[in-house]
């Protein structure tokens, strides 16, 4: 089943390469939060970084870093911003992958799919 979708559905490659930066952007700063630490020695570190990231920037700023750096924003397919609870849920299923790498054929993933988003190209501030 096809939905309008309130704008232009970001490129997979964006979108990779939006992960890309905010997961070498968490390691970085799971490397200044514990410092002493290997990574070996706190291996989910980086990853609840990478959750509280996403999901706090993408509540406040409807993207997360490596999205806002490459133009991209996350909305509910109605157009509207999402309430905490569905960007906690969308950021989750990022974290476990296998949601996030299955596509449908508007290129949204199981996990937009599941809480109603979309990750679009920003829009030009008038």
């Amino acid at each position: 089943m096809s939905v309008d979708l309130p704008g232009e559905v970001a490129s997979l490659v964006r979108r990779a390469a939006a992960l890309i930066i905010d997961w070498v952007a968490c390691l970085l700063v799971a490397k200044l939060v514990a410092p002493a630490l290997e990574l070996g020695e706190a291996p989910f570190l980086p990853l609840l970084i990478f959750f509280i990231e996403v999901t706090l920037l993408t509540w406040f700023v409807a993207a997360s870093f490596g999205q806002r750096v490459l133009g991209i924003e996350v909305i509910g397919i109605d157009g509207q911003r999402l309430m905490l609870w569905r960007i906690a849920l969308r950021t989750l299923l990022i974290c476990l992958v296998i949601p996030a790498v299955i596509f449908d054929s508007q290129g949204r993933g199981l996990h937009d799919r599941t809480v109603g988003s979309v990750a679009i190209l920003r829009r030009a501030v008038n």
